[in-house]
């Protein structure tokens, strides 16, 4: 479901980190070499057994996508190509608990899948 919002990419993204950094669960990592590339934000799990997560955002390419629904589908396409969860999976995390969820962004709408 898209929301609006009245920021951008950028600092949607130091809005998520500032959030998440606060867990006490998690620790978060930020643009960080992983495999085959850069993944957005990353967050670690402290306790074995809990999730990892890959958060990624992309920005609506009204040339190469017909919708932000598109765009979602794209950064959860590269978290696999790039093979980020193999940072989590390193660090022990099974790959049935890692999470990955795809922000897109069009002006100041915003659709997370």
């Amino acid at each position: 479901m898209a929301r609006t919002v009245s920021i951008g990419e950028q600092d949607f993204g130091e809005l998520v980190s500032r959030h998440v950094s606060a867990s006490p669960n998690r620790e978060m990592q930020i643009k960080r070499a992983s495999s085959l590339g850069r993944y957005d934000v990353m967050l670690c799990p402290k306790q074995p057994g809990d999730d990892g997560i890959i958060l990624e955002f992309k920005v609506y390419d009204p040339d190469g996508e017909a919708s932000l629904e598109d765009t979602v589908q794209a950064a959860l396409k590269q978290i696999e190509e790039k093979k980020y969860k193999q940072a989590l999976l390193a660090q022990g995390v099974e790959a049935g608990k890692i999470r990955r969820y795809g922000f897109a962004f069009r002006g100041k709408e915003v659709l997370i899948g």
